[in-house]
């Protein structure tokens, strides 16, 4: 059991937080070791203060009348996630191109590169990937024109559509050009094709 002296402290910080914030044991080790906290983090979790998202990671929970517990996305939880361990993540795939609003599709499974540790985690039916991969990937300085690079690889060079590109051209002009002169120089032949072609 854990000490009533851990499990009220870390009430009384969960007072001055914001419902909605993710939250991991690493939060709480100022306030006991490791395994204190991890009991008080349950018994909080049996009294319905937090939800717990998957191992060690938990929802202080934002409720709303209609909808009940507001879950946070998968992007969400690998931002908090990465933000704890000090790395940097870029979507890719079916994610990158949701992000980009060229698909609609809300993807079970979502992969990050990262300069992190490279892991799996499942998140009730969603599984968030990490995938350790080269600085390189990582420096892009735009957000669209990152993405851009992501979505386009996922999409194929002799699979993308006319349709597709143009919407993607029409999306990049909301890049800044120097943003994206730089980041095609990271990217493949025929993507930094695409995006000096964007830049003009």
């Amino acid at each position: 059991m854990a000490r009533p002296i851990v499990t009220n402290t870390v009430i009384e910080a969960l007072k001055k937080l914001q419902k909605g914030t993710i939250l991991f044991v690493d939060d709480f080790l100022d306030f006991g070791n490791p395994e204190s906290v991890k009991k008080a983090l349950y018994r909080m979790e049996e009294k319905g203060l937090l939800i717990r998202l998957a191992h060690g990671i938990y929802l202080y929970p934002k409720t709303d009348k209609a909808l009940g517990v507001l879950y946070p996305s998968a992007e969400e939880i690998a931002i908090a996630i990465a933000k704890r361990d000090r790395a940097r993540i870029i979507p890719t795939g079916i994610q990158a191109l949701n992000k980009l609003g060229l698909s609609t599709q809300i993807p079970l499974k979502v992969v990050f590169l990262t300069d992190g540790a490279a892991r799996s985690i499942k998140i009730g039916k969603r599984t968030i990937t990490f995938k350790k991969t080269s600085p390189k990937n990582l420096l892009a300085k735009g957000e669209i024109s990152g993405l851009a690079i992501q979505a386009l690889k996922s999409i194929g060079q002799h699979k993308i559509e006319d349709e597709v590109l143009i919407r993607l051209l029409t999306i990049l002009k909301k890049e800044k050009k120097e943003n994206i002169l730089h980041d095609a120089k990271l990217a493949p032949a025929w993507i930094n094709k695409i995006l000096t072609g964007a830049a003009k």
